[in-house]
């Protein structure tokens, strides 16, 4: 059952759906989230390759030049990494849960009171991945993150994406009428979930240490968000509650240059 804005959070903290963050290992889906990325990534294909997935030069090359066969030697690298890291990525989830265990039910209740909205799900899952350093699903209850970080500072990333696929949750929920496309959708929910990890009081006590220009940063890579990050800051803090921002965010967004640049 959805749960509209009106209802309480009394409501919402129904105990029977405590929620909960497992990390796990997925070879299946990160691979399919490292195909997703590369047909759909609006940076260069070949920096991605080399970065993002350390490619060695010989498999670049075999990749570039025989593109029937891309999925195929695709398959290759990732099997031939998860067999080396395997051991590593193991200890890695246990070290990532131990530390989320920590703040995982304030976290979750923590997102409903600010939202006042439910999570879709009971179980969410975190792909521990040796390849992509955070991907979330737009109202799905898988994401990824990389196996490289602290298992402490990991947290906050890890709620931004969580958050991102909450956040398409309640668009797509109570703002059907508004016609938002996916691009739309998605800058708001990165927004929203930037201001709910750095500007909110309450969360950053999950993570203490950040720096005043992590809480709500301006160098990530997606620059075309910037401009109306700074626009929407002070309406976020500002608000009365989460969906009169959200209402807000949406008229700012569809008059924007970033909505216009899309319907080009």
């Amino acid at each position: 059952m959805r749960v509209p804005f009106c209802f309480t959070t009394l409501h919402l903290f129904d105990k029977k759906k405590l929620m909960k963050l497992k990390f796990i290992l997925d070879k299946k889906y990160d691979l399919e989230m490292i195909n997703w990325v590369l047909q759909n990534c609006p940076f260069n294909k070949i920096d991605f390759l080399i970065k993002e997935l350390e490619l060695e030069e010989n498999y670049l090359k075999k990749m570039l030049f025989q593109e029937k066969n891309f999925k195929k030697i695709l398959q290759q690298i990732v099997n031939k990494k998860y067999r080396l890291l395997k051991p590593y990525l193991e200890k890695t989830k246990i070290l990532y849960q131990k530390s989320w265990n920590e703040i995982n039910s304030p976290f979750f209740k923590t997102t409903i009171s600010i939202t006042n909205h439910p999570w879709k799900y009971k179980c969410y899952f975190c792909i521990v991945s040796p390849f992509l350093r955070g991907i979330s699903s737009w109202g799905g209850n898988k994401i990824i993150r990389t196996w490289k970080e602290n298992p402490y500072t990991m947290r906050k990333i890890t709620a931004h994406e969580l958050l991102i696929s909450h956040i398409f949750d309640i668009l797509n929920t109570n703002f059907q009428k508004k016609k938002l496309n996916s691009k739309q959708k998605w800058a708001l929910a990165e927004i929203s979930a930037f201001a709910i990890c750095g500007l909110e009081k309450k969360m950053l006590k999950f993570w203490p240490w950040l720096l005043e220009k992590e809480k709500y940063p301006l160098d990530h890579t997606y620059s075309e968000l910037y401009k109306l990050q700074i626009k929407l800051k002070p309406i976020y803090q500002k608000k009365k509650s989460f969906k009169e921002f959200l209402e807000k965010g949406i008229q700012i967004v569809q008059k924007s240059s970033f909505s216009q640049k899309l319907n080009k």
